[in-house]
């Protein structure tokens, strides 16, 4: 897809985050926003995805031939969610039931709703990268050359169960695995750099030997552009690690750049401030 078409989904994808939220007055928009570039490019331009002839997407636990995705900070869930909807995975209007009875869209991906394009429970922090490993490794096996995707957050590298999964990918030469970490500089607690200083992260994943490259993830272009050469260092003997620098709460002013919006759901004058702010591109549900 064309940039601008990439941003105008990337616009309806917000909508979808801040609705879903406001409607029951629970979850997390902050991350959801500033990562919602990042998974427009990934389910609408990069990823290799199997659909059927009707366009209708094609999902299967094991994703043989098909380019996977985990989401390790299973916490920003509302734009996994509005992304694998709007994609074609389940039926857009499935938004509106959002953390609520009974719902397959619960607070935190989980694998028993049988969710189509959930392929494992996260929001328990810290195991992705190790799941991540584990599928592009079973790949290698089974001689598929699709990639496998990984999103985590910056608050998330303070999870010791990361620093195995860093050590053990260089290690076993992962080279078909794309991570990203989202740096927006916010956790649940306040700044990282004060709850827990990740320091520099490019320095420690290179000490490792990873592959490290960075990304702007509020910029649509350079995000396909981004994506375009991890694709393209794939392969090379080395997993490869994206720094990929965000502002929580990315496409609404009063959300942008506090911590205070991790987990807050907007109330109605705060959802229509948003709104206003986020134009209408491919119909609300």
């Amino acid at each position: 897809m064309e940039i601008s078409e990439l941003q105008k989904v990337a616009s309806q994808v917000r909508r979808d985050i801040v609705r879903q939220v406001h409607a029951c007055q629970s979850g997390h928009p902050g991350g959801s926003l500033g990562c919602t570039d990042l998974l427009v490019g990934l389910y609408f331009d990069q990823m290799t995805l199997k659909s059927d002839e009707s366009g209708k997407r094609v999902f299967d636990m094991n994703g043989t031939g098909e380019d996977l995705f985990f989401l390790s900070n299973g916490h920003i869930s509302p734009v996994f969610y509005s992304v694998l909807a709007r994609s074609g995975y389940f039926p857009v209007a499935e938004l509106a039931t959002f953390r609520k009875l009974n719902s397959r869209l619960q607070g935190h991906p989980t694998t028993h709703e049988h969710l189509e394009g959930i392929r494992i429970a996260s929001g328990s922090l810290g195991q992705g990268l190790s799941v991540s490993i584990g599928a592009a490794q079973a790949k290698k096996l089974n001689n598929d050359n699709s990639l496998v995707f990984c999103l985590m957050g910056d608050g998330e590298q303070n999870e010791g169960q990361v620093w195995e999964a860093a050590m053990y990918a260089p290690h076993h030469k992962v080279d078909n695995l794309v991570a990203f970490i989202d740096l927006n500089g916010q956790q649940i607690d306040g700044p990282t750099e004060k709850v827990m200083n990740n320091r520099d992260l490019g320095a420690k994943y290179e000490a490792f030997g990873w592959k490290v490259i960075t990304m702007q993830g509020n910029d649509m272009a350079d995000v396909v552009s981004v994506l375009n050469q991890a694709r393209e260092l794939s392969g090379n003997g080395q997993p490869i690690m994206v720094l990929m620098y965000t502002e929580m709460g990315a496409g609404v002013d009063f959300m942008m750049g506090s911590h205070k919006w991790h987990g807050v759901a907007p109330n109605d004058e705060q959802l229509a401030a948003a709104l206003a702010q986020l134009p209408e591109t491919l119909g609300d549900y």
